[in-house]
């Protein structure tokens, strides 16, 4: 009897070794939601954003930028170091095609010249110091621009105060040129602070869609947008 069981367990062990690992596409997207939620729709500690729905290339674009250096954080490096372009680009078209409602945004408790000035930042910018309003890339409703800019719009505010301070500190950088960077060393502080609070306390249009095109030519060459 123990030897039954002992050749029965030694063959369960060995077809085990034998079957290939499985690699479905469920399977390889785990590891990006167990940061940025379920689903893709952001982690609850502000810090990892929300995916889903995100423009598919504009997704491509940080994966590459992640794995070839221009963005820095260990854990995605270390996700995407080895990954090829393909494996990438059928992650980002996955939480790309992603469609869950946003949550409402956070009660604003923050100065009315503040929230002023992060709106005019946001919908105008400033011509006098060469700062184009987010809304000319980011899309009049801020959602984003198919198929490589993303939308600005249910981001915590935390997040979008490190973003940009990333960009204008050289933590994150994206193919020459680089606008986003540019643009970002041009802001001071409290046009950060404005920003961030003004655009993470506007509630999100649903269903949150990317504008199919840019609302005019744009402000600036960038080098993530394809022309």
């Amino acid at each position: 009897m123990k030897r039954a069981l002992l050749a029965v367990t030694l063959l369960a062990c060995t077809l085990a070794e034998a079957a290939p690992p499985q690699d479905s596409l469920a399977q390889r997207v785990l590891a990006c939601t167990a940061c940025h939620g379920k689903e893709g729709r952001a982690a609850p500690d502000g810090y990892h954003p929300r995916i889903a729905g995100k423009p598919a290339l504009y997704l491509f674009n940080q994966l590459v930028n992640f794995r070839e250096g221009r963005r820095r954080y260990a854990p995605m490096v270390y996700l995407v170091d080895h990954l090829g372009d393909d494996y990438l680009r059928e992650i980002a078209e996955h939480f790309a095609a992603i469609e869950v409602p946003y949550p409402a945004p956070a009660a604003a408790n923050d100065e009315p010249a503040a929230l002023a000035l992060g709106e005019k930042l946001a919908l105008q910018g400033d011509e006098a110091r060469k700062l184009p309003a987010c809304a000319a890339c980011h899309g009049l409703a801020l959602t984003g621009t198919a198929p490589a800019i993303p939308g600005l719009l249910g981001l915590p505010r935390d997040y979008l105060k490190g973003q940009l301070g990333a960009w204008a500190n050289g933590q994150r950088r994206a193919h020459a040129p680089d606008c986003m960077a540019d643009i970002a060393r041009r802001l001071r502080p409290e046009d950060v602070s404005a920003i961030a609070a003004w655009l993470s306390s506007r509630p999100v249009p649903q269903p949150a869609r990317a504008a199919a095109s840019l609302p005019a030519p744009p402000p600036l060459e960038c080098g993530s947008v394809p022309h």
